[in-house]
């Protein structure tokens, strides 16, 4: 019998986070939409109101051909974006 233990074998990794800016005025907005239903929805009315209440924008959208499928144009989407929404809903 193999007895396997849950235990990582070495700590966790420490990352720093990204630097955030104090602010969005101006700042591009990218929503990439995992084609999972609603998510259109959900992440376009998050930059909608990023662009109304915090005066971010302009706000652009890529759409990816399944919820399971990688994205492939992602270095455009990194790059015309300075904010980036994206995620799940149904």
């Amino acid at each position: 019998m193999d007895v396997l233990s849950p235990l990582a074998l070495s700590g966790p990794e420490l990352r720093r986070h990204a630097r955030r800016s104090p602010d969005l005025r101006g700042r591009r907005i990218g929503v990439l939409d995992n084609s999972k239903p609603n998510a259109d929805v959900l992440l376009g009315r998050v930059a909608e109101l990023l662009a109304e209440r915090a005066g971010a924008g302009p706000i652009r959208t890529w759409r990816k051909p399944g919820a399971s499928r990688p994205a492939a144009n992602l270095a455009e989407v990194l790059a015309a974006s300075d904010v980036l929404l994206t995620g799940s809903a149904d």
